[in-house]
């Protein structure tokens, strides 16, 4: 198959940063997806639906004239967030979820969760509101070697919230492990998980390729090689459980080349590309679009999108890097050849 048309895919899990920075890089998720699931962890966090109302105004103000993409906000949950303010982010129509941060867990985590058990009468009202629950799943315990925190997060937070939440809607986003891909494959009704293009295309050796490679760096951290594997069956698979989640995460070169470096790649500039690649591997491109289009809208129940996306194999050179606010970012396969390339679009 040289070439695949397919419904215009959303984005269920992108960070878009803010002010001019923001300004740079939204055009490239506009430019594909339809909608995107939008995470809440700026330099102050969006805590309040009156924020994340803010926030989205700033997206749509810096969005490409005559696009169609649609911001979809989430809160990020705290010690001290308010079962009154789940609801009026139900009812404002905009906000889809709640992100949950183990406190220093990732990128501006630093105001995250410090104990599950703080939070139990907020998981609760979403659970009745049917508002979801959007997971960073990684125990922050230093005692816990740094690949083994999201199998060790399973164990001892996940497992109890599903459990004792039996009607939360609950996506575990980005997995990177075999055991999260098999605990979402056994869990309960309202279970997800949202996977990666760059979880899906490297294990951890290109962390360490040829010297270190601070653009490869993210969290989750990037895994062994039969964990890789794991993740491509599962996206490949044509399971409703799994869907495309870029975890596009911009940061500048220079936080990125540094001595303490911020942990994020860049993917939005070919995302989509990028996963067909992935599946076309996999011998399942057949199963991209619904990967892509179909499970995410449906869980989220909302509309699948009416416009539609040609690839075709055309190959094409990802550029060196892209301009970022006042410095520039490093994307993902920098000056490399990327063997799918968007042809066509009807984004109505």
């Amino acid at each position: 198959m040289t070439q695949i048309t397919m419904t215009r895919p959303d984005d269920w899990h992108l960070h878009l940063r803010d002010g001019a920075a923001m300004a740079d890089v939204v055009a490239h998720s506009a430019r594909v997806f339809g909608r995107a699931i939008v995470m809440p962890n700026l330099t102050p966090p969006v805590v309040t639906t009156d924020g994340a109302l803010g926030y989205r105004r700033r997206i749509l103000a810096a969005l490409p004239a005559e696009t169609t993409f649609e911001p979809l906000m989430t809160l990020y949950l705290t010690d001290r967030t308010p079962p009154a303010e789940i609801k009026m982010a139900v009812e404002s129509g905009i906000v889809h979820g709640v992100k949950l941060y183990p406190a220093g867990a990732t990128t501006n985590s630093e105001a995250g969760v410090t104990d599950i058990a703080r939070v139990g009468e907020v998981l609760a009202v979403m659970a009745e509101l049917g508002l979801p629950l959007q997971v960073h799943g990684e125990v922050t315990d230093p005692g816990v070697d740094l690949f083994d925190r999201e199998a060790v997060f399973l164990e001892r937070i996940l497992a109890p919230i599903v459990e004792e939440h039996p009607g939360l809607k609950v996506v575990m986003e980005h997995v990177t492990t075999s055991e999260a891909v098999s605990f979402v494959e056994n869990a309960r009704d309202g279970v997800a998980a949202t996977i990666t293009p760059h979880h899906l295309l490297m294990n951890r050796n290109a962390i360490f390729s040829g010297g270190i490679r601070p653009h490869h760096y993210c969290l989750p951290v990037l895994k062994r090689e039969r964990h890789r594997q794991a993740l491509v069956r599962a996206a490949t698979s044509g399971n409703a459980r799994f869907f495309l989640g870029t975890d596009s995460a911009p940061h500048s070169v220079e936080t990125k080349e540094a001595p303490c470096g911020c942990a994020g790649i860049y993917s939005a500039h070919a995302a989509l590309e990028l996963y067909a690649g992935v599946f076309e591997a996999a011998g399942a491109l057949d199963r991209l679009e619904a990967f892509a289009s179909f499970h995410g809208a449906d869980y989220y129940q909302l509309p699948r999108n009416t416009g539609s996306i040609t690839l075709v194999q055309k190959p094409w050179l990802v550029p060196p890097a892209y301009r970022f606010g006042e410095s520039s970012l490093i994307p993902l396969s920098a000056g490399e050849t990327v063997a799918w390339k968007i042809e066509e679009m009807d984004c109505h």
